[in-house]
């Protein structure tokens, strides 16, 4: 976070069952399927990051992960079920910052920044 200028965060994690995320995934977003990571921004909840949004200098959000998912893909894509949950970490915490994956030039954008990120962490990004 400190790479894209965050100064403070709040930041909860959940790592859960395929079946956990679906449900949560049914519920707030109307989504009947089981995704990799689901985020919420909480930005409007936590009294620093109201006064910061603005500025873009705090975040606060929730980031929910399918540990299930990460299994899959890691053995889809021969990568590691700890590189999956970094990559699912990072794309929540691009989705905070504003970036969204709705559109093919919004998935470029963001596939883009999270393979600047993930090498900035050291991790060898896959395609």
């Amino acid at each position: 976070m400190k790479h894209e200028g965050i100064r403070k965060a709040f930041l909860s994690f959940a790592f859960v069952t395929d079946q956990k995320i679906k449900s949560i995934h049914k519920k707030y977003l109307k989504e009947n399927h089981a995704t990799d990571v689901l985020t919420f921004d909480l930005g409007g909840q936590v009294p620093f990051c109201a006064r910061s949004r603005k500025s873009k200098t705090a975040l606060c959000g929730e980031i929910i992960i399918s540990v299930d998912t990460a299994f899959k893909n890691a053995k889809h894509y021969r990568t590691s079920a700890e590189y999956e949950i970094m990559l699912y970490v990072v794309h929540g915490i691009l989705h905070l910052l504003g970036f969204n994956d709705h559109s093919y030039l919004d998935i470029k954008q963001m596939r883009r920044k999270e393979k600047e990120l993930m090498t900035f962490l050291k991790y060898d990004y896959q395609d």
